[in-house]
């Protein structure tokens, strides 16, 4: 842990869920938070209330898998919930014409599969690794003709999504919000969809790390979702 920012009473902390709070999964729908993180993040919660988790998961989705007593930024920052708020049931989707084109690029594809996450869709194909340069050029093509959406490669996925679900966009309205006004931002996160909230934490005076290896704007790196874990187990002893 050495080098690494300590959480303060003046932090803002801003965690990512997958890759970040729990491992990757082949599967998206099986991934969940180890005991020892949820532990840790409980012990956290009566010292740091500028905690947010944040995600590109649907926030109904997020908030089924991390606790509710926190604050949730899902689909990238387009819905936030505060602590102890319930997501309305069901929220906004994407357009009928790109969904239904982005399932015909890849139908009869094996070891690819479509999640669908409020007006965000997710293409996974950890499964089929040789087909990522594929289906970026196709998902990319079919994505430029839909007005408001672009496309943003990830760890084994590609997802189409609204141009205003930015992270860091997302980090700075809430930094702009008690409990975060007036705090500096530490941003932890592991993909792509992340360097926008990194940029943002590092422009407002905060810091990020980077979890897992890869280029990064990040500040900080952690190797993998178990060191934030022991991260944020030693920050709730200080």
């Amino acid at each position: 842990m050495k080098n690494l920012p300590r959480l303060t009473s003046n932090s803002a902390l801003f965690l990512d869920f997958d890759g970040t709070l729990a491992p990757i999964q082949d599967d998206p729908d099986t991934v969940a938070m180890p005991a020892e993180t949820l532990a840790a993040l409980t012990r956290l919660q009566p010292k740091f209330e500028a905690i947010c988790i944040i995600s590109g998961r649907d926030i109904r989705d997020l908030s089924s898998r991390v606790p509710t007593s926190h604050w949730r930024a899902g689909g990238h920052g387009l819905e936030i919930c505060k602590p102890g708020e319930t997501p309305a049931p069901s929220g906004t989707t994407a357009p009928r014409p790109l969904s239904n084109a982005i399932e015909m690029v890849v139908r009869g594809l094996d070891g690819v599969r479509i999640e669908h996450k409020g007006p965000v869709i997710a293409v996974h194909y950890r499964q089929a690794p040789d087909l990522g340069d594929m289906l970026l050029a196709r998902l990319t093509d079919t994505v430029n003709v839909q007005p408001d959406y672009k496309v943003q490669a990830g760890k084994m996925v590609i997802e189409a999504k609204p141009i205003h679900a930015n992270k860091g966009r997302a980090l700075e309205w809430l930094m702009q919000q008690p409990p975060f006004a007036g705090h500096s931002p530490i941003m932890v996160g592991d993909d792509t969809t992340d360097e926008d909230a990194f940029s943002a934490a590092n422009r407002l005076g905060g810091t990020s790390i980077k979890v897992g290896d890869g280029p990064t704007e990040a500040q900080h790196r952690l190797d993998s979702p178990k060191g934030v874990a022991d991260w944020l187990s030693e920050q709730g002893q200080e």
